[in-house]
């Protein structure tokens, strides 16, 4: 079969979930014997227009502007309105530029096209916004659709509300259970005498990073030694540094950066605890590879989250920063509860979020559409 991956952002160029999970898509589905292509933005001009590695093609292409996060590329248009010899496109999220034109490519075209939605919301910009988006740009983007993979039955029933007409299936994110174990080396960069409190992910507004030092600012008044790491970069960062040195715990908020990907299980492993404060969130890879490294979590009370989290951890009212203090210090004094969780999310992920699930059933509906005969 040969797939037209058409992504925004591509692990590595771009760190993140999103972007992990269409390499790790693209490398397995190559593996299995499929020719993979993946067209993306190009995030540094030192990079190859054209590139192979680790079994599928990248083609990248320069973008022209930037709007609300959202990077213009007019040679991605190029590409698609050529672009002939292709079983099925697959595009990764309705919220970007990418995914509009390879819904145009569907509409004037006659290759199928699957998008995965990550989440209906961006981190970028107000939900009013996107609202209007959704109803509009948005739900036009996914009618163009032959399939729509949905993480979980939550997010399918809210696409429908959407008044999308097009086919919704239900495929569970997953990640490398394998690779994500309790059992391993902790972090030689995760360096603490007491209790570490972990972030992972963008700092953007979105993902309300302030709400993780406010809580742990709070936590030390129970918990006078703990720490909190952030894993990952983004334009608050500086915010964050400057808000942690006026609250006076510089020392106890470190600053990570990006980590290579290869070494965030021993990240997760080092952590007391997880925290995800998001005002928006699809089902973030963050919290299923924390909970299948034994790790508890508190995150946000989000329709896509809460279910998966609570056998996990703890789900708190976004901006709730009180009771994200809260959750933080009871389980930073129950080493107890915390094993409990720590089983049994790890229990939960490795049952229902198995990354080759994931790859298997996304391939075999893909397969649905190759030799199908459309007008």
């Amino acid at each position: 079969m040969r797939i037209l991956r058409v992504a925004q952002k591509v692990y590595p160029d771009v760190k993140g979930g999103g972007p992990y999970h269409v390499h790790a898509m693209s490398r397995d589905q190559a593996a299995m014997g499929h020719d993979v292509t993946v067209l993306t933005v190009r995030q540094d001009k030192s990079l190859p227009h054209v590139e192979e590695r680790d079994g599928y093609t990248v083609v990248r292409y320069d973008p022209a502007a930037t709007l609300l996060g959202n990077d213009i590329s007019p040679g991605l248009a190029q590409y698609l309105h050529s672009a002939e010899d292709f079983d099925v496109m697959h595009a990764h999220s309705h919220l970007y530029f990418a995914t509009n034109l390879a819904a145009v490519k569907r509409f004037v075209g006659d290759i199928p096209l699957a998008i995965t939605n990550h989440g209906l919301y961006s981190q970028n910009a107000p939900e009013w916004v996107f609202d209007l988006y959704l109803r509009s740009v948005g739900r036009w983007t996914f009618d163009q659709a032959d399939i729509v993979f949905c993480y979980t039955e939550e997010d399918k029933r809210r696409v429908q509300e959407l008044g999308v007409s097009s086919r919704i299936e239900v495929v569970s994110n997953g990640i490398d259970t394998e690779r994500f174990t309790p059992e391993g080396p902790e972090s030689e960069l995760v360096d603490s005498d007491g209790p570490v409190v972990l972030f992972v992910g963008r700092l953007v507004e979105g993902k309300r990073p302030g709400d993780a030092v406010a809580a742990v600012d709070r936590v030390r008044d129970e918990h006078p030694d703990v720490s909190l790491y952030f894993c990952g970069d983004g334009p608050l960062r500086s915010e964050l540094e400057d808000d942690a040195a006026r609250r006076g715990i510089d020392d106890h908020v470190e600053f990570l950066g990006h980590v290579p990907y290869e070494d965030v299980p021993d990240i997760y492993r080092s952590a007391d605890v997880l925290v995800l404060p998001s005002r928006a969130e699809g089902v973030p890879r963050t919290v299923l590879e924390a909970m299948a490294s034994a790790t508890p979590v508190v995150v946000s009370d989000l329709p896509q989250v809460a279910p998966i989290a609570t056998d996990g951890g703890e789900v708190v009212p976004v901006g709730a920063v009180e009771e994200f203090t809260d959750r933080l210090s009871n389980l930073l004094d129950d080493c107890k509860r915390r094993t409990v969780l720590g089983d049994s999310g790890r229990d939960q992920v490795s049952s229902s979020h198995d990354w080759t699930d994931t790859v298997d059933r996304t391939t075999t509906m893909l397969a649905e559409f190759k030799d199908c005969s459309y007008v």
